[in-house]
C-alpha cells in the first residue's frame, strides 16, 4: 500500500503546508507524471486542483520531468533538478527517477493551480492582528 507526504504551495499566498496521504487517496497519484493535474480532495483541499510539480523516492532521489516511467535511471546532468553544478561546465552523472509516480515515491510536491486552498489563512489574520497592535 502506497502512503506520501503531499507538500502543497499556493503560489497566489506563497504558503506551503503537508499532508500525509495513504489508502485510497494515495492511489489517486500513483501513475500520474509530473505536470499532471489532481483533484485536491485527495489531500483534503476539497474544490481545488493540483498540478504535480515534483518529488523525491525513499532514498531522496529526485523525479525528473525528462525521464520516462517510473525506474531509475543513470542520466549526465549539467545543472537542473538533481545537480547543482559548482563551476561553469562541470557535468555528473546522477541516477534519478522517472516522472510517473510509483509507490517508491515518498514525497510529491505540488502547487495549487484552481480553487482556494485556505490553509493559512487564519496565520495570515493572526500576523496582520498583531502588526495592527
Amino acid at each position: 500500500m502506497a502512503d506520501f507526504k503531499v507538500v502543497v504551495s499556493d503560489p497566489d499566498t506563497g504558503r506551503t503546508e503537508q499532508f500525509e496521504v495513504d489508502g485510497q487517496d494515495a492511489n489517486r497519484f500513483l501513475g500520474r507524471e509530473l505536470g499532471a493535474e489532481v483533484d485536491g480532495g485527495a489531500v483534503g483541499l476539497d474544490g481545488t486542483t493540483l498540478e504535480l510539480t515534483g518529488g523525491s523516492d525513499d532514498a531522496g532521489r529526485p523525479l525528473r520531468a525528462d525521464v520516462a516511467g517510473p525506474s531509475l535511471k543513470e542520466v549526465l546532468l549539467e545543472g537542473g533538478v538533481g545537480f547543482d553544478p559548482s563551476r561553469d561546465g562541470e557535468r555528473k552523472r546522477v541516477t534519478v527517477r522517472g516522472r510517473e509516480i510509483s509507490e517508491a515515491v515518498a514525497q510529491i510536491n505540488a502547487k495549487v493551480v484552481d480553487g482556494d486552498a485556505g490553509f493559512g489563512a487564519d496565520e495570515a489574520d493572526d500576523e496582520a492582528d498583531a502588526d495592527d497592535e
